[in-house]
């Protein structure tokens, strides 16, 4: 099996269009099971659209904001259709982004999917707070598989801790003894800081698929100083912050970043991390 996740940046990216294709080729010739995308964005003003039964779509209970004409994910949804690769996808939106943006995130699955949710993990549930934060998650081929873009672990307001315990007991409710369960995504903790978010999720039994691949590169994901980081300072740039987790130790053949200018060109100010498994 393999899985890609990445924090798209989407909209927001300089040259979006360019960078749009690059990813959709790297895409079409990866062929990924499952893709997890974080900030997956569509403008508010853009017009709101009917997505097309042939185009895969399934929608999250409880979604209620539309899917519009320039959603990040609908359009790669359309590129993928046209080059003849079958997919199933779901976007659920979180909140505002950058005051013109409804934000969002997204999973694209070869698989049929089964089934779809979301649930908050912040304590706000406000559209318009630029900190409410959502897991989504599909069920296809007998496993969850979610996407997640977590807070940071000092913010008083909406702590780290507080998020991961909160999807701990959502996600406790669809695990399964006999599939493994898979959380994707831009976690904000880097691994090599001490006390916080990283350590937190592996004390909860968590795996981190870069541990547990017989192969591996550095695994940085977070090449300079990006929006959330920038009071840290310039130091911040070179971080592993974005994973690929399992809720039990599994076979990793391979984990390799990609979208890093070194294994396909960069398309946003995240690198994405492609993972692959025995089974």
């Amino acid at each position: 099996m393999k899985l890609i996740t990445l924090n798209t940046h989407s909209l927001a990216e300089p040259d979006y269009e360019n960078k749009l294709h690059l990813f959709a080729d790297l895409i079409l010739r990866e062929r990924p099971d499952v893709l997890a995308l974080q900030e997956v964005n569509q403008t508010m003003a853009a017009e709101a659209v009917s997505v097309p039964k042939d185009l895969g779509f399934h929608s999250c209970p409880g979604l209620n904001v539309p899917v519009r004409s320039d959603n990040h994910a609908f359009r790669l949804a359309k590129l993928f259709r046209e080059a003849g690769l079958a997919c199933h996808w779901t976007w659920a939106p979180v909140k505002v982004g950058y005051e013109i943006y409804e934000e969002g995130l997204a999973l694209f699955s070869r698989l049929p999917v089964e089934d779809t949710r979301q649930f908050f993990i912040s304590r706000s549930r406000s559209f318009s707070n630029w900190k409410t934060r959502k897991m989504v998650g599909i069920l296809a081929g007998g496993q969850w598989f979610y996407s997640v873009h977590m807070g940071w672990w000092k913010d008083e307001e909406e702590p780290f801790a507080l998020q991961w315990d909160r999807a701990l007991e959502e996600l406790e409710t669809h695990r399964q003894d006999h599939m493994p369960m898979w959380v994707m995504g831009d976690f904000n903790s880097p691994c090599g800081v001490e006390g916080e978010g990283y350590g937190y999720v592996r004390r909860s039994g968590w795996q981190d698929t870069y541990d547990l691949a017989a192969r591996r590169d550095s695994g940085i994901t977070v090449g300079k100083v990006i929006d959330g980081w920038r009071e840290e300072g310039a130091h911040q740039a070179g971080m592993r912050i974005d994973y690929i987790w399992c809720d039990r130790p599994v076979k990793v053949c391979s984990s390799q970043v990609i979208c890093n200018g070194i294994h396909s060109p960069v398309v946003s100010d995240h690198y994405g991390i492609m993972i692959t498994t025995e089974s």
